[in-house]
């Protein structure tokens, strides 16, 4: 401790002058004192003292020099048969302590280095433990962990809030709130670990169900296998989607009555003029088939007469840029599968319109799958998307380079003949955009179809 206070504290410079200072102070005394006893072994001393900061060769030159200030000043007699080996002996303690010494200096060093890089890791690892707590205590989503029997180990307050949890949820099962998770086999090493997501219904200690979709990974610790999982209530979202599927379907049911209607009433006035032209018959007058035949046709009159308030979407400002890249989104899987080539251009700065979301993105998915339909027999397929302003109006377009359509004056009528399926895609496209201030139509090239939409922007 003393030597090390004393001696070997300070710089390389600082050390090596000490140790040339004791050097010579040693070879004074050893000049001084007149007698038997040899003062060498004094020189062990600086040789741990510049073995702690010099290279072996180095220590070597010192060790030959202290060997020789040995043999100089002491009063033993020097020969060839007692002097050489006593040199030698000299020298190889000299060199040797200095060796030793610098070996130890460097495993220190070293130790003191891991100690810190073991320190530093430490504090890496306390700070990065920390900033996790945070994250999964003021994350939004419910974030549980739990081991291989299901017992809930670590749940974190939105966790607590979800599951509306009566006091701790750590040492409860949870497969009581997820029970969808009993279903994920353990994993029994390494090799079978499983990351995913599913959708499953889950329960609240209030017994109230919910619909939760789940992000859950299992891993291995030296305590066994664990579970982590993600979960976001998604019930809202389902609410939402159900509730805008059915004014969607509604509102398009409405459209293809009034369709079904409109057709009806053309039918039963032609019917009508020629039961009243028959009714001048007299052979007809009285027969209970015929009078039956008009009551049919009155009847369905009175069914087609039905009036269906025109239905009016709930339009509200809809980010149009956003939309179009929910419908990217969308569509590029059937694009690839179909192998047809998409070009999009939109204007950088498109304005937000007035639409009905859901239903401004049927139209547009009818128009793309139209087009799909429309380039099943070609080999280069090409489809392109383009939304741009012309003067108050935004314009969307769909262009393919498909057959085409032979007979586009009968584009937007309902149950056209050779149509796909219904023939009511179109009918009910235009009929939806116009229920909030939009418009389709049909503009004719020479090869392939391009429709345009015409939607209203909102005013700054």
């Amino acid at each position: 401790m003393w030597l090390d206070e004393a001696l070997l504290k300070g710089s390389r410079r600082a050390v090596l002058l000490k140790a040339v200072a004791l050097i010579a102070g040693i070879a004074l005394l050893d000049w001084r004192i007149v007698g038997a006893i040899p003062l060498g072994f004094l020189y062990l001393l600086p040789m741990l003292m510049v073995g702690s900061v010099l290279a072996p060769w180095q220590i070597a030159i010192i060790a030959a020099a202290c060997t020789v200030l040995a043999e100089l000043f002491d009063d033993l007699g020097w020969g060839v048969r007692l002097g050489i080996p006593r040199d030698v002996l000299f020298f190889a303690a000299f060199f040797g302590v200095g060796i030793f010494m610098r070996e130890v200096t460097r495993k220190r060093t070293a130790d003191i280095r891991h100690l810190e890089e073991m320190q530093r890791e430490g504090d890496a690892r306390r700070e990065a433990e920390e900033q996790l707590r945070i994250f999964v205590e003021s994350s939004p989503a419910a974030i549980v962990m739990a081991d291989a029997s299901g017992t809930i180990l670590m749940a974190n307050q939105a966790a607590h809030r979800m599951l509306a949890a009566k006091g701790s949820l750590p040492g409860k099962t949870i497969y009581s709130y997820l029970p969808s998770l009993r279903h994920v086999p353990t994993p029994d090493n390494s090799e079978q670990l499983y990351r995913t997501v599913m959708q499953a219904h889950g329960r609240r200690e209030s017994n109230e169900a919910f619909l939760a979709d789940i992000c859950f990974s299992t891993y291995q610790t030296k305590a066994g296998s664990r579970l982590a999982a993600m979960v976001l209530d998604s019930s809202e979202e389902l609410s939402t989607h159900e509730v805008a599927s059915l004014r969607q379907l509604m509102t398009a049911s409405r459209i293809a009555v009034g369709a079904v209607s409109h057709e009806i009433r053309n039918i039963c006035g032609a019917i009508g003029v020629v039961h009243q032209n028959l009714a001048r018959n007299p052979l007809l007058v009285g027969s209970p088939d015929f009078e039956t035949l008009g009551n049919l046709i009155a009847a369905l009159e009175r069914i087609a007469s039905i009036s269906l308030q025109r239905t009016t979407s709930e339009a509200s400002e809809v980010d149009l840029p956003a939309l179009l890249g929910e419908l990217r989104i969308v569509i590029a899987p059937l694009l690839e599968e179909a192998e047809i080539a998409v070009e999009w251009h939109a204007d950088a700065d498109l304005p937000e319109v007035w639409a009905d979301r859901a239903g401004l993105m049927q139209v547009f998915l009818n128009l793309v799958t139209n087009s799909i339909r429309a380039l099943a027999l070609r080999d280069d397929r090409i489809l392109a998307i383009t939304a741009r302003m012309q003067a108050d109006r935004v314009l969307i377009e769909f262009e393919d380079n498909g057959c085409g359509v032979s007979q586009p004056e009968l584009l937007f009528q309902p149950f056209q003949s050779g149509a796909y399926s219904s023939g009511l895609g179109l009918y009910l496209s235009r009929a939806m955009l116009r229920t909030f201030g939009g418009e389709i139509r049909y503009q004719a090239q020479a090869e392939g179809a391009h429709f345009v939409i015409s939607l209203t922007p909102v005013q700054g």
